[in-house]
């Protein structure tokens, strides 16, 4: 049977904007859940990696061992390769890869990680089972995900409402699942893995600094990305309605009280030996 091919489109793009955000990631505020599995020796697949920072730290944290960091976009790679070349990293590769059908035999891996992965795919049950296969007996598949409904600030700028009922219909719209991290454990289960345990976190910006910068990398996002143009593109919003967005965003960073969290679902799936 021939494998799955992605049919989703990444909503976000790497526009600067993401970027900003995609390179604040690290193993320890992203994979924290994960890390207490990690040995010196393993080999990793981090799935995903973007511009590769928690690619990085995962190669840090396996000297003995290997990781290679696969992406659908080969342009952001370069940028991977970069971060691995400042910190000096020998054990880290990269390469061009669709989750939905890995270049890789049965059974290869220690790990299989993906981070902010399965909410921009089109079939992520035929992810975790590409995941599953490239992962050896023993082993760990690793997932993590954001759950946009359950994202919640203070205080309730009304922009921000339509922000999140926008982005929302946006992704969907583009073949994801913004609420993926709910869904994680039912989507392991329908892939067939049985050993599942879930677990939840959270990022929190609070500060000044913190506000500032997740508020601005948002309002920039709102009307300057990929997500931009499919938003108007495909007829969800008017360029004005995103400025009004990106409006809410810089005024609810302006806010010295100003709180937002978001919720991350998590699964780290054993496979049988």
């Amino acid at each position: 049977m021939p494998k799955a091919q992605e049919t989703a489109v990444y909503t976000h793009g790497h526009h600067e904007s993401v970027l900003r955000s995609h390179t604040w990631r690290t193993a320890a505020n992203s994979a924290a859940y994960l890390l207490g599995s990690l040995k010196p020796h393993m080999r990793i697949l981090d799935i995903g990696c973007g511009p590769g920072t928690i690619t990085a730290d995962l190669a840090e944290l396996v000297p003995d061992g290997r990781v290679t960091g696969v992406d659908r976009a080969p342009g952001v790679l370069e940028r991977a390769r970069a971060t691995a070349a400042e910190r000096g990293l020998a054990n880290v590769d990269f390469a061009v890869a669709d989750v939905h059908a890995l270049d890789y035999p049965d059974d290869t891996f220690c790990v299989v990680h993906a981070h902010q992965v399965l909410q921009h795919v089109g079939d992520p049950v035929a992810a975790l089972r590409e995941m599953h296969r490239v992962t050896k007996p023993g082993g760990y598949i690793a997932v993590r995900d954001a759950d946009y409904a359950a994202m919640t600030w203070y205080p309730a700028v009304p922009g921000l409402t339509d922000w999140l009922e926008l982005y929302e219909r946006v992704a969907r719209a583009s073949g994801g699942e913004p609420d993926a991290g709910r869904r994680l454990t039912a989507w392991a289960r329908a892939a067939g893995l049985r050993d599942v345990t879930a677990t939840s976190s959270t990022w929190t910006f609070a500060t000044p600094r913190e506000r500032a910068w997740w508020s601005g990398l948002w309002a920039d996002r709102t009307v300057a990305s990929d997500y931009a143009g499919r938003a108007t593109g495909g007829g969800h919003a008017t360029p004005e309605r995103l400025r009004a967005v990106a409006a809410a965003w810089r005024e609810w960073g302006r806010h010295e009280d100003g709180w937002f969290a978001v919720l991350h679902g998590e699964i780290l799936c054993r496979k049988e030996v």
